[in-house]
């Protein structure tokens, strides 16, 4: 007989998306890039990303100091494609899913397998997982004042005239979050369990 588990270890699946190469980006992005994965972690969720570099690798970085889950998805259809072709790093995912359908179709894929997209800096490729996860509805949260897209989205919006969407802006990775699942829960058939932030080993050690 299967016995079921006692409590649910269900997390949130929250995506960060955001410029893989970091010109555009506004000083301080990188950081804030590493505090967003940090507090995806601390607020009981699991990173996802392009498992790419750029802010999506430093969000990456910040989940798994914070002793966090960090998934990546590739465009790549294998390893080997994945280091040698498109030159991506492997290093701070628990797992990468290798899609083999290019950018664009990681991108759908991408959002469609998180409960919600966080936006930080950008450019056009963040701006296409912005657009997927809009029209699929799913919550978004704009990390406001990291240059790129990010600083743009509000006024893309308005500009698109498709209503306001469910999406959150802050400047602050951690009150962002919070607003996040926020959205996220109102949505939730499955509802996730709240359970107490275990800090990471290094941080105890301070």
């Amino acid at each position: 007989m299967i016995k079921k588990l006692a409590s649910s270890y269900l997390k949130y699946k929250i995506c960060v998306s955001g410029a893989a190469k970091t010109d555009c980006c506004a000083a301080g992005a990188l950081e804030k890039a590493k505090e967003i994965g940090r507090e995806i972690v601390r607020q009981n969720g699991v990173l996802v990303t392009g498992a790419t570099t750029g802010i999506p690798y430093w969000a990456a970085i910040g989940a798994k100091e914070e002793g966090g889950i960090s998934i990546g998805f590739s465009p790549a259809a294998s390893e080997v494609a994945h280091v040698k072709t498109y030159r991506l790093p492997i290093d701070y995912f628990d797992i990468i899913v290798y899609t083999g359908f290019e950018y664009s179709g990681r991108n759908l894929l991408l959002t469609r397998a998180s409960d919600a997209v966080v936006i930080a800096c950008g450019r056009m490729g963040t701006l296409n997982e912005f657009s997927i996860a809009f029209e699929d509805q799913k919550p978004i949260g704009i990390l406001i004042e990291t240059g790129g897209m990010s600083d743009h989205i509000e006024q893309i919006v308005e500009w698109a005239r498709r209503g306001s969407g469910k999406i959150v802006y802050d400047s602050n990775p951690r009150s962002l979050i919070e607003k996040l699942i926020e959205l996220i829960e109102k949505e939730k058939v499955v509802k996730i369990e709240k359970r107490p932030f275990i800090p990471a080993i290094s941080e105890v050690e301070k």
